[in-house]
């Protein structure tokens, strides 16, 4: 049995490798001011994820206060239902059909797979995770890693395979200011 060339593996299975279908020499306008969109919108997503757990922990003091202190013996759950509650979010978010949360929506950019596709549940949540994990491991690092390539991804979106871009709306005023 012989190879077939680039499109198997010497396993015997077969795989394609796809292109980058996100081309910042020919389309620049997907990738014009991404890195200051998203911080901004991690700070609206954070505010997002903040609200519900700060409507738990009042509810779960004062349900203390009413029950003597033995309301207060919920506290434990917080801490698992924030990891939850998170992952949810930008798991159903970034899995959605915007392929966005909402700080990204209202910062008008999006997440796709390196190779075009939209984004799923999973591959969303893994991104989280993936962010968190390697935000407190390499602190600020991971953010720099953007200023040295051209599709703008930081360190966690290299590791999870995806491309944080502007979304159609505002690649198409941005191509359109451009030719004005």
């Amino acid at each position: 049995m012989t190879d077939s060339g680039p499109s198997s593996s010497r396993l015997g299975v077969p795989f394609d490798v796809k292109p980058h279908a996100f081309d910042p020499a020919t389309a620049p306008e997907l990738f014009e001011g991404v890195l200051a969109r998203r911080v901004v919108a991690f700070v609206i997503d954070v505010v997002i994820i903040a609200i519900p757990l700060i409507v738990g922990w009042t509810f779960i003091f004062v349900f203390g206060l009413v029950t003597f202190g033995f309301g207060w013996a919920l506290f434990w759950l917080m801490s698992p239902g924030s990891v939850i509650w998170a992952l949810v979010y930008y798991g159903a978010t970034l899995g959605g059909p915007a392929s966005a949360t909402i700080g990204m929506r209202a910062m008008e950019i999006e997440m796709r797979t390196w190779y075009g596709a939209p984004a799923y549940f999973v591959l969303g949540a893994v991104h989280a995770v993936v962010f968190w994990v390697s935000m407190s491991v390499l602190t600020p690092f991971i953010l720099v890693v953007g200023f040295f390539n051209t599709r703008r991804r930081l360190l966690h979106d290299m590791l999870v395979g995806v491309v944080i871009i502007s979304n159609a709306s505002r690649a198409a005023a941005l191509r359109a200011r451009v030719i004005l």
